[in-house]
């Protein structure tokens, strides 16, 4: 009945939103004269927050039209390629030169972890001057009807290998956070069916490839409870009359509180500076604050058995670094990856995925010809730091295009060692 209180309790305050958000525009109307006094910025201001602080936010737009070539500026269209009940491929098709080089093909594997794949907006922009970009845009949950069957673990890895199929070869995965294992275990599968479709390259970032070393607080949640727990406290069902109801999910709003209570003392100051930003009249660091939580509020269900199967596997059991991952009654084997290129990227101060379980993959995967891997770990950045933000444009993006061009299948055994980038740490 959580799940239905929520509801409910949106749909109750509804009236009040309303009202606050008119009262909002009246006090930023510059006919009001109310609204250049600093009376009337904090009437404006106050219920500006209010509205922003009880609204649900939908589902952003990734808003890239265009990108900056060497030749100059093209335009950009999303186009869907590849379409299922749970995840749309999504390719960022840009209107290029006749005489344009040939790009890498990069799948951009989001994470399904209560945001939207728009989370990496920034990687994508950063990507899409020098690469031919693809991303997983996965579906809201309760936005699924019942009908169109469930959602786990194997069939994430499922379509992996099914939009790596669709892509076709000498195509590039990247993992951001939480598809590093389903990703992984995809590859590996791929290996040891001699899927002439395997990527040329696997790029993990920031991902729980083995959450014992350096458990985070995140880890350690999932290590205190048993994965019945889980099952009993987060799981519940769409209410009507939502698309997906009556289907089991762990809500987005649930990951949203989790999110926020790890850093509440910022976000609480985050809030203040928003409401001194608007009485004031600083637009820009206003705007900031709007495109920020515009995002970061936005959230998503996922459904209950892939994130069950995903807690127990990834964050109880250890179950792929341990060489015990199942697919469909197959046990995973990690050592098949042979002919993919292997990089690992981490953040010194990651909080989510602490420092070394995503180099774990390097580990867990020993036949890699030591000349097709390297790992990075990137200086002074957090979780986020990794796929996004300027040192991800000036430090991290820069290896990841590099070590794909090295080890694209046209430059297989011609390849130079890779570049190192001042700052970083490699291995």
């Amino acid at each position: 009945m959580f799940y239905q209180m929520y509801e409910l309790n949106h749909a109750a305050i509804a009236p009040m939103r309303a009202y606050a958000d008119a009262m909002r525009l009246s006090f930023r109307n510059p006919i009001n004269p109310l609204s250049h006094t600093p009376f009337g910025r904090a009437m404006g201001a106050g219920f500006e927050l209010f509205e922003r602080t009880t609204r649900r936010y939908g589902k952003p737009a990734f808003g890239l039209d265009e990108t900056t070539l060497d030749s100059g500026k093209v335009s950009v269209h999303e186009k869907i390629v590849w379409s299922r009940p749970f995840c749309n491929l999504i390719h960022f098709e840009r209107s290029l030169p006749s005489k344009h080089r040939s790009d890498p093909k990069i799948l951009v594997v989001a994470p399904m972890s209560g945001h939207y794949a728009t989370l990496l907006r920034g990687t994508v922009e950063t990507l899409l001057p020098n690469a031919e970009v693809y991303i997983t845009d996965w579906t809201d949950a309760r936005m699924v009807p019942v009908s169109d069957g469930k959602f786990d673990l194997d069939d994430y890895i499922d379509y992996v290998i099914s939009m790596l199929h669709a892509l076709g070869p000498d195509t590039h995965v990247m993992a951001v956070c939480q598809p590093a294992v389903p990703v992984l275990a995809a590859v590996a599968l791929m290996e040891e069916n001699g899927d002439s479709f395997a990527p040329s390259t696997m790029t993990l970032m920031g991902g729980p490839i083995d959450t014992r070393i350096n458990p985070t607080g995140v880890n350690e949640l999932a290590q205190a409870k048993p994965i019945e727990w889980f099952e009993d406290n987060v799981i519940m069902q769409v209410p009507f009359p939502l698309p997906g109801f009556s289907r089991d999910v762990y809500p987005g709003f649930l990951q949203l509180s989790g999110f926020m209570t790890m850093n509440l003392d910022r976000h609480m100051i985050a809030q203040k500076d928003f409401y001194h930003h608007l009485v004031k009249n600083d637009g820009d660091s206003a705007e900031r604050h709007r495109d920020f939580y515009d995002e970061y509020l936005a959230v998503m269900d996922m459904t209950a058995e892939f994130y069950l199967q995903t807690v127990d596997t990834v964050f109880i059991k250890h179950s792929l670094p341990k060489g015990e991952m199942m697919h469909r009654g197959h046990r995973i084997d990690t050592k098949a990856i042979r002919n993919v290129a292997l990089l690992t990227i981490e953040g010194e101060n990651d909080d989510i995925s602490g420092l070394g379980q995503t180099e774990a993959a390097q580990t867990i995967c020993p036949n890699i010809p030591d000349d097709m891997r390297h790992h990075y770990v990137q200086p002074d950045v957090g979780h986020y730091g990794v796929f996004n933000g300027s040192r991800f444009r000036a430090e991290i993006a820069p290896r990841i295009l590099d070590f794909a061009r090295t080890h694209a299948q046209e430059n297989r055994g011609k390849k130079p060692a890779p570049k190192v980038i001042k700052g970083g740490r490699s291995g």
